[in-house]
């Protein structure tokens, strides 16, 4: 019931302390279904998995004896280099290719909307498929070869399955930019939709150069877009493997995550194969983090605009 001050006026009775209690616990009685569900399908597997990098065959604890068996695992040291390498290239590719496109298509020629739906095209293609658009084409006999010839630039077929080193990397790094550019230009174009033609106009008045206006103006701006592209194709980058696999087969260009999926398909049966592949997991998973923190705190050391930290 409602009470009646001293002034005869009514005033409705506060709220207990067990109701507003009640209140504030509802809204986190709705996220505890979520938070099994993490538990259940993701805490549990990952105190899993560190319970088998620390743990030896017996299932006693050592620190270190993993470790050594996955440094002395065949090619552990090439899929770090293959990496590496295929990281830092494919990142540096596509993030150039994908801002040249987000530009040109943000200008809204005539022909923007076809190239916009010529650029999207492999986004729509699934990863299997794309390894077997690839495979057909680098066999002897396949569409790339055909079209060279026919064209004139090679005169007998090239085997593109054979080649070796850095060079069948840079082929996994062309298939890679091929698929996945696009989503980068997506979040750029995406970014460029918040750049102001005032700001642009104004200082193409005061003198300045379009080269100008883009690094002091547009790319400021475009800061957020471009740490979380850079920061999403770096963690897959790191974790790539699927395409090398799917196009070339095991450990033709070995890399971390292939490896791992090599202990886990290739050789289940070794009594050390699980021990390797749970600790390549973690070793990932640890070069991942460091990657991503190292990548923001450069980020945010390197605050410019207009020229000037």
């Amino acid at each position: 019931m409602k009470q009646q001050s001293s002034i005869g006026v009514l005033v409705a009775p506060r709220p207990s302390g067990k109701k507003q209690l009640n209140k504030k616990i509802i809204p986190y009685l709705f996220l505890v279904p979520a938070f099994i569900y993490y538990a259940v399908f993701w805490l549990w597997p990952v105190f899993s998995g560190l319970k088998e990098v620390f743990t030896d065959m017996d299932g006693k604890f050592t620190l270190l004896d993993n470790f050594k068996l996955m440094y002395n695992s065949d090619f552990f040291g090439k899929a770090i280099f293959n990496t590496a390498t295929f990281a830092a290239v494919s990142v540096l590719v596509q993030y150039v290719i994908a801002m040249l496109l987000a530009v040109l298509l943000s200008r809204k020629f005539k022909s923007a909307k076809v190239l916009m739906f010529i650029s999207m095209i492999p986004m729509a293609i699934t990863p299997t498929a794309v390894a077997i658009i690839w495979k057909t084409g680098l066999v002897r006999d396949g569409w790339i070869n055909s079209i060279l010839t026919q064209v004139g630039i090679l005169e007998n077929p090239f085997v593109f399955m054979n080649m070796e080193g850095l060079a069948i990397l840079l082929l996994i790094v062309l298939i890679d930019t091929w698929t996945v550019t696009p989503s980068v230009m997506i979040i750029l174009i995406a970014g460029l939709q918040g750049v102001q033609r005032e700001l642009k106009e104004a200082a193409f008045l005061f003198g300045a150069t379009k080269w100008q206006i883009f690094k002091d103006i547009v790319v400021p701006i475009l800061k957020p877009s471009i740490i979380t592209s850079v920061i999403m194709r770096l963690i897959a980058a790191i974790q790539v493997w699927a395409i090398a696999v799917m196009v070339l087969g095991f450990s033709k260009v070995p890399f971390l995550v292939e490896r791992i999926a090599f202990y886990v398909d290739v050789v289940p049966g070794v009594a050390t194969s699980s021990k390797i592949a749970f600790t390549l997991s973690f070793t990932t998973t640890v070069i991942v983090l460091l990657a991503t923190v190292l990548f923001l705190k450069v980020s945010k050391g390197n605050k410019t605009y207009g020229g000037k930290k």
